[in-house]
């Protein structure tokens, strides 16, 4: 669908229609009610209604309250939440654009409340050949029109931000007869030329020259050779010497290989490439917005299927950096291309490597869909920030302990490793074993709880809500915007 267009504006004409966030019971002047409009908005206020809605005939109103919650973290994302809320209301009075104000509320909650409409608002519905005739009469404005101390580049991250999140969540959302790994390569390279960065594209057989064992054998039961996606942001007023990498899983489809998933488990894994979706969303962003970092990117892509020479448990691969693992699990695919992945990006010196993948049910199990699961062996001013961030954005990160005695339970009688553990501490192990292939700083984020979801979440809309693109976005442009005294 298309996404409204976001403008900045300076008044407010008596004829259109407003919503205004409060942050008292209070009406301001304004919004031009009458005096029996405004008595009533203030009742609804006073027995604590979440918003009042009026309808003026030529022009409606909404008054949202902001909800004074313990910490400005959770205001903040309940304010998301209410927008999301209204998203029907607000469609269903057919406004061609839409004011958004706010009236002693807190400095963000126009493009709070700006963002969780517009994610709220997302459909995919591009294969749909019949609608609802009464629906179809209906539309979401087409401009949000914002009135506030916003400022013209709080405006641009605003539209690049949710631009890329509509852009990865429809990635996620294509089904893989559509969106196999040559098409993911080509939509990477397509919107790497509308967002400035560049991307190069490695087919089979330079992967096979760079010795891919983890991406080649996971690719074996395919008829679709695999690509690897090398993305770059390397602006020339850059603050860091070495780069950021950022490193995404990009399973087309994961039918858990010879280990094959039940139904249940392969329902959602057209969406097993969400991390590579969501990195190059965080690129877009990035480049857009000129954030003055070095960044590079790199995504495996494959699917993973049970065909005539697929790989099987037992076989033994030599890695990209040499290293040799044992297959105990073909459904353990994720952590193999992302291996090789995170050796080939060590050959650039970076001075951090942050992984994002839908890898493990443990991490699903442990957090659900409430948290992204983290472990890591990076400087705590990394981790530090990247838990701000996760609070500011709603995205947040669980830390799980990443001792060296875990790796005790992926030991191989026959490799180096072996790609799986008991099942006991399934995330940390698989976490462990991408540690294994590098010596730079590492932080491993598990999306699979948070990163496809069975049903709604407020505005993290079933199946792919973009997770972990937000985060990362909001900790480059806060590193960027803090470099000097970090470091």
């Amino acid at each position: 669908m298309m996404k409204p267009e976001i403008l900045k504006i300076t008044q407010i004409s008596p004829d259109q229609s407003v919503v205004c966030i409060i942050g008292k019971a209070e009406i301001p002047e304004m919004l031009k009610l009458t005096k029996t409009e405004k008595e009533y908005a203030l009742g609804q206020l006073k027995a604590d209604e979440e918003y009042v809605f009026i309808n003026s005939y030529f022009k409606c109103t909404y008054i949202v309250k902001v909800k004074d919650e313990k910490s400005h973290f959770r205001t903040r994302e309940e304010l998301r939440k209410t927008a999301s809320g209204l998203k029907k209301l607000i469609k269903s009075n057919n406004h061609s654009e839409l004011v958004i104000t706010s009236y002693k509320a807190y400095k963000e909650a126009v493009e709070d409340f700006t963002e969780g409409l517009i994610l709220g608002m997302y459909v995919f519905d591009k294969y749909k050949t019949k609608t609802d005739k009464a629906d179809e009469k209906k539309s979401y404005p087409s401009k949000l029109l914002l009135l506030d101390g916003i400022t013209k580049a709080e405006v641009k991250w605003l539209t690049d931000l949710t631009d890329a999140v509509y852009f990865t969540r429809d990635l996620i959302n294509e089904p893989v007869n559509v969106l196999n790994a040559g098409a993911l390569a080509s939509e990477v390279e397509k919107i790497g030329r509308k967002g400035g960065f560049k991307v190069d594209v490695l087919r089979k057989g330079k992967i096979e020259a760079l010795k891919m064992g983890g991406l080649l054998a996971v690719n074996k039961g395919s008829v679709d050779p695999p690509v690897f996606c090398i993305l770059e942001w390397n602006p020339a007023n850059k603050l860091n010497k070495k780069p950021i990498v950022l490193v995404g899983k990009g399973i087309v489809y994961d039918t858990g290989g010879l280990n094959i998933k039940t139904d249940n488990y392969m329902a959602l894994m057209k969406g097993d490439m969400a991390g590579a979706a969501a990195v190059t969303g965080v690129f877009y962003t990035a480049a857009k917005n000129k954030i003055p970092l070095h960044i590079m990117g790199f995504l495996p892509v494959t699917d993973n299927r049970p065909g005539g020479n697929a790989y099987t448990q037992g076989d033994i691969l030599t890695m990209h950096n040499g290293m040799t693992v044992e297959i105990g699990n073909t459904d353990a695919e994720g952590r193999l291309i992302l291996a090789d992945a995170i050796s080939y990006a060590s050959r650039y010196k970076p001075e951090l490597i942050i992984n994002i993948a839908t890898l493990t049910g443990s991490a699903a199990s442990t957090f659900s869909n409430q948290a992204i699961a983290m472990m890591t062996n990076a400087d705590r001013k990394y981790i530090s920030l990247l838990e701000e961030c996760g609070h500011n954005v709603h995205e947040r990160v669980a830390e799980l302990p990443f001792w060296d005695d875990y790796a005790e339970m992926i030991k191989s009688e026959f490799a180096d490793v072996r790609n799986i553990g008991g099942r006991e501490a399934g995330a940390i192990t698989a976490g462990k074993f991408l540690e294994k292939f590098t010596a730079f700083p590492l932080i491993h984020l598990d999306i699979a709880g948070t990163g496809l979801l069975k049903k709604d979440d407020h505005y993290r809309l079933k199946d792919g809500p973009a997770s972990g693109l937000r985060l990362l976005a909001a900790f480059l442009k806060k590193y960027a915007e803090n470099y000097n005294k970090l470091n």
